[in-house]
């Protein structure tokens, strides 16, 4: 019993880990421009959900200019989400496309031509 229990907190160290190194990596230290906030929030949807760890990493990319991206919350409509084909939150729809998981603000501005 002691084994696996120690191999658990292993395991979630290394996940916990992971996940930091990721968050680290792809995070803007600049914050994004008000500009290509606004034109990736014209252009995209954002699928969230209230309390998702991924939701918030995502929103914290772009800083207190988040406030232009379009944010759709799951939780107040599930049916629409679920319609939509949302399996998995943060989701964008961009140009008809659902893309899953946190993106880079690079990745936005480029699927979405900003």
């Amino acid at each position: 019993m002691k084994k696996s229990f120690r191999l658990l907190i292993t395991l979630a160290i290394v996940v916990a880990v992971v996940l930091l190194a990721f968050y680290i990596k792809n995070r803007n230290p600049n914050g994004i421009s008000e500009e290509d906030a606004k034109c990736i929030g014209e252009k995209s949807v954002l699928y969230t959900q209230i309390g998702c760890y991924a939701c918030s990493m995502q929103e914290d990319l772009f800083g207190e200019n988040y406030q232009y991206v379009n944010d759709f919350v799951c939780n107040n409509d599930w049916d629409s989400c679920l319609a939509k084909g949302i399996k998995a939150t943060p989701t964008w729809e961009i140009n008809g496309q659902m893309i899953e998981g946190v993106q880079t603000i690079e990745k936005l501005k480029e699927l979405t031509g900003c």
